[in-house]
C-alpha cells in the first residue's frame, strides 16, 4: 500500500488488512537505493514472498513510502525509497523520510557496503537532531489535540544497522574486546554526530560467502526488540495514521530549490516557516504553518527601519518604565470622545495619541506654538519586522474626513430608507398616469417576466416598449426601434424575447396607434425629464467619488482597483456597492462586511464596519 493513496484512517486500516483495534508497533526501513531494503523485508517478516516489489532493473522500484500488515509480529511495515537514488524532489523525499522514521518504533538502516560509510552516520545523525528540534514539541502536541490514548513517545526509535559484507569482515571482528556499538559510538563522536533521539543503536552484521543472504540473525535481533515496551508501547493503526497525518500536514510547505541540503541531510529550512522578513530579510524561526494555530511569525534578531515599510511601532514611555509595553497609535480622536464631538477636537487641536492605561498622551496641535515631538516627550520607537501579508505599521490613521463623510452618508441613508416607501408609491403611480395603454401597470408586477426574481422596494421595474410587461434590469438591456408601437426609428428598451424576435413585426391596428397616441407622447416626456434628472444626478455622482478618494484613510484600497469582493469574489456593479474594511481596509461586498466592532489600532473607537474575517480574529482589532 502506497502512502499517497491512502485517503482516511479507514482506508489505512482497510488497505493494511488488520483489524481497527489491533495494536501494532512500526518497522521502517533506510538505505542507500540498490542495497536490497525491498528484498530484506520480504525475507525477514514475510518468508521471502514479494509483498514489497523489487526488480533487478537499473531504475528504482520503489517510490515513495509503502506499507504492509504482518501478521506473525503485529507490525505494519514500511518500505521507502532508496537515498542517493535519482529523484525529482529530493528535498520533498528527504523530509518524508524523517517523517516515516518519527512515527516508527524500530528503524532497520540496511547497508551493503563492504565498509561502513561516513553517509550512514550522518543520516542517522542529523536525523536525531531534525527530530528532537522539530518532531518532539510536535508528537506531544498532537497527542494532545487528537485525543490519542497511547501517547506517542517523544523518545525516538530503535535503530539496527544491518550490514551485509561479501569481501571483509564484519564490524568488531577484529576488536573481539570491543561490542559494535561501541565502535559505532565513536564513529559518530569522531564526526561531530550525537544520535541522542534514538532509544538504542544495535548492529547485525552477516557475511555472505555464497548467496542467499541469512536474514536470522536481524529476525532474532528484531523480535527482540519488539518485545521490549519499555520506551514504545503498540498502538492502534488510527493512532498510526493520525499521527503520520499531523506530521504531513505540519510539515508540508514548498522548499526552495535554494534551500536543498550540501553540508545536512535534515537542515532547518526543510521544517520552519519560509517566510522572510520583507525588510531585513531574516526567516522566521517558528515551524512550518504555524499560522493555522495563531501563533505569529518570529525571527531570533531584530529588524532595521525601512522607509518603504514604516516599519514603527510607538509604545507608551511611561508604561514602559513601570514594566509594561504597552503599543499606542495616532488617531483622530480620543475614545471617550463621541463621533462628532471628536471631529471638532481633531479641528481644533489636531490627532491624538491614547494610552489603554494613561490616557491621551499628546495632542499635535495641544498649544499655539511650541508642540513637542511625542517621540521626544511620550511614547518609544520600535522597530518590528514585516512580515508578508501583514500591514504596515505608523500609516496614516487620521480618518477625520472619512469620519465626516461616514456621517453625512449615515444621515442621507437614514433619510432615503424612511422615504423610499412613499417616493416608490408615489413613482409607481405617476408612472402609470402616463403609461401607454399596452403597458401592465407597476402594482400588478411583482417579479420579473422572464427569469422569476421578485421585486424588492427598492428595486426597479423595467416595461419593454415591444410587449408592455415589466423586468428586471438584467432581462431587458437590449434595445431596438420599435415602430409599430408608435416610438419612432429611435432604439428604445425591450425585453431578451422581443430582441430576439426583432424581425417579427406585431399585427398593430391603425386604431390601436391613436389610442397610445396621446400616453406615448406623456411617457416620452417623463422620460426626457427623467433622463434630464439622472444626468444632474451623475454629475453629482462624480465630484463626490473624488472627494471620498482624498478622505480614503492610507491603509485602504483605493476604489479604482477593487473590482470584486475580497472574501466572495462577486464583481462589483451599479447595484453591488463597494465597502472597505475598517480594520484591513479591503474592499468588500455589503454580506460580507456587515458586522460592527471597534478598531483601536487604526482610530477607530467606535463600532464601525469590519469584514466577516476580520469580525473572526480574537482579542482588539
Amino acid at each position: 500500500m502506497s502512502a499517497e493513496t491512502v485517503t482516511n484512517e479507514e482506508d489505512f486500516i482497510r488497505k493494511l488488512d488488520c483489524k481497527p483495534d489491533q495494536h501494532l508497533k512500526v518497522v521502517s526501513i533506510f538505505g542507500n537505493t540498490g542495497d536490497g531494503k525491498s528484498h530484506t523485508l520480504n525475507h525477514t517478516f514475510f518468508y521471502g514472498r514479494e509483498v514489497f516489489k523489487t526488480s533487478p532493473a537499473q531504475e528504482s522500484c520503489t517510490v515513495g513510502v509503502w506499507a504492509a500488515y504482518d501478521p506473525v509480529h503485529k507490525v505494519t511495515v514500511i518500505d521507502t525509497e532508496g537515498l542517493l537514488g535519482a529523484t525529482v524532489n529530493l528535498s520533498q523525499r528527504t523530509r518524508l523520510l524523517l517523517k516515516v522514521l518519527a512515527i516508527s518504533d524500530l528503524v532497520i538502516y540496511r547497508t551493503h557496503a563492504d565498509r561502513l560509510h561516513n553517509d550512514l552516520f550522518k543520516f542517522l545523525g542529523d536525523a536525531s537532531e531534525a527530530y528532537l528540534k522539530h518532531f518532539t514539541k510536535e508528537l506531544k502536541a498532537t497527542t494532545a489535540r487528537c485525543g490519542l490514548d497511547v501517547p506517542l513517545s517523544t523518545l525516538g526509535p530503535a535503530v539496527i544497522i544491518f550490514h551485509e559484507t561479501v569481501h571483509t569482515q564484519l564490524l568488531g571482528s577484529d576488536h573481539p574486546s570491543e561490542v559494535p556499538e561501541k565502535l559505532i559510538q565513536d564513529r559518530f563522536r569522531k564526526l561531530g554526530r550525537f544520535p541522542e533521539a534514538f532509544s538504542s543503536i544495535h548492529y547485525k552484521g552477516t557475511r555472505t560467502y555464497n548467496p542467499p543472504t541469512d536474514f536470522s540473525g536481524l529476525r532474532r535481533a528484531l523480535e527482540q526488540l519488539l518485545e521490549n515496551n519499555t520506551t514504545r508501547s503498540p498502538r492502534h493503526p488510527g493512532v498510526i495514521f493520525k499521527a503520520l497525518k499531523a506530521l504531513s500536514d505540519r510539515f508540508s510547505g514548498e522548499i526552495p530549490d535554494d534551500q536543498m541540503a550540501h553540508s545536512s541531510f535534515f537542515p532547518d529550512e526543510y521544517f520552519t516557516c519560509s517566510s522572510l522578513c520583507l525588510s531585513c530579510g531574516v526567516g522566521c524561526k517558528n515551524s512550518m504553518n504555524h499560522g493555522k494555530e495563531g501563533v505569529p511569525h518570529e525571527a531570533k534578531s531584530r529588524c532595521r527601519y525601512s522607509h518603504q515599510y514604516d516599519n514603527r511601532v510607538y509604545t507608551c514611555k511611561a508604561c514602559y518604565e513601570r514594566g509594561k509595553e504597552v503599543s499606542v497609535v495616532p488617531k483622530t480622536s480620543a475614545s471617550t470622545d463621541s463621533p462628532w464631538m471628536g471631529l471638532a477636537k481633531y479641528a481644533w487641536s489636531g490627532y491624538v495619541i491614547e494610552c489603554p492605561n494613561c490616557g491621551v498622551v499628546y495632542r499635535s496641535r495641544q498649544y499655539w506654538f511650541g508642540n513637542q515631538d511625542p517621540v521626544d516627550t511620550v511614547v518609544r520607537t520600535e522597530i518590528v519586522h514585516v512580515w508578508p501579508g501583514t500591514d504596515a505599521f505608523l500609516k496614516d490613521n487620521n480618518n477625520a474626513a472619512q469620519r465626516l463623510l461616514d456621517g453625512m452618508n449615515f444621515m442621507a441613508q437614514s433619510v432615503s430608507e424612511l422615504s423610499l416607501g412613499p417616493t416608490k408609491a408615489v413613482t409607481s403611480w405617476l408612472t402609470d398616469q402616463i403609461a401607454p395603454a399596452y403597458w401592465r401597470p407597476n402594482s400588478q408586477i411583482l417579479s420579473c417576466n422572464k427569469c422569476a426574481t421578485s421585486f424588492k422596494d427598492n428595486d426597479t421595474k423595467h416595461h419593454c416598449r415591444a410587449c408592455g410587461e415589466g423586468f428586471c434590469d438584467s432581462c431587458s438591456s437590449k434595445t431596438r426601434p420599435v415602430p409599430e408601437r408608435g416610438w419612432g426609428p429611435a432604439p428604445v428598451r425591450v425585453c431578451d424575447n422581443c430582441y430576439d424576435a426583432r424581425n417579427v413585426q406585431l399585427d398593430v391596428t391603425e386604431a390601436q396607434v391613436d389610442d397610445e397616441g396621446g400616453t406615448l407622447i406623456a411617457r416620452k416626456v417623463g422620460e426626457a425629464v427623467q433622463n434630464t434628472l439622472g444626468a444632474v444626478v451623475t454629475a453629482i455622482d462624480i465630484p463626490l467619488g473624488l472627494v471620498k478618494d482624498a478622505a480614503r484613510p492610507a491603509y485602504w484600497v483605493p476604489d479604482h482597483e477593487i473590482l470584486h469582493c475580497h472574501n466572495c469574489h462577486k464583481e462589483f456593479s451599479v447595484k453591488l456597492s463597494k465597502h472597505h474594511c475598517r480594520a484591513c481596509g479591503q474592499g468588500f461586498c455589503d454580506e460580507c462586511s456587515h458586522d460592527r466592532r471597534a478598531v483601536p489600532s487604526r482610530g477607530w473607537d467606535h463600532p464601525v464596519r469590519v469584514c466577516f474575517n476580520c469580525n473572526k480574529k480574537p482579542g482588539d482589532l
